[in-house]
């Protein structure tokens, strides 16, 4: 059983907007590598549009953590690197409507000169601590 616990505001530190500073717990360590908007096949889904990307980079990322027996729940960190931290809003939203924002991983984001193809704008990177193999997938918060 996976049990994590969300610090959002330790003493003597300013709550973090739609974030956690501390998440620990116990479970099986995956790392998720940073996902950009690709669809299946390769090509880049929404050139041009920063909530587009986010919204293909977190259905990228459900589909690598389950692939990885592990949810949106799971997540304990997650590090964003963005062209523009003006994509900042359309990113969170794109967060919002995957995680429990009541509980949110810690975050860190990092505004960048580039991303390996100039028509990408985010790239996400996930680190989750999921049950392991065979254990109850029922969550204890």
């Amino acid at each position: 059983m996976t049990e994590l616990t969300h610090l959002r505001s330790p003493a003597g530190v300013a709550p973090g907007n739609g974030y956690s500073h501390a998440v620990w717990g116990t479970g099986r360590f995956v790392a998720v590598s940073g996902q950009c908007a690709f669809d299946e096949e390769g090509a880049i889904v929404g050139v041009g549009d920063p909530a587009a990307q986010a919204r293909q980079v977190f259905e990228n990322l459900r589909r690598c953590l389950a692939a990885a027996g592990a949810s949106f729940d799971d997540v304990v960190k997650l590090t964003y690197f963005v062209t523009d931290v003006a994509h900042l809003p359309a990113i969170r939203e794109a967060r919002d409507a995957v995680i429990d924002t009541a509980r949110p991983p810690a975050s860190s984001a990092v505004q960048v000169a580039a991303l390996f193809l100039p028509e990408l704008l985010v790239e996400i990177e996930a680190f989750a601590i999921a049950a392991d193999p065979g254990e109850s997938p029922d969550r204890v918060r």
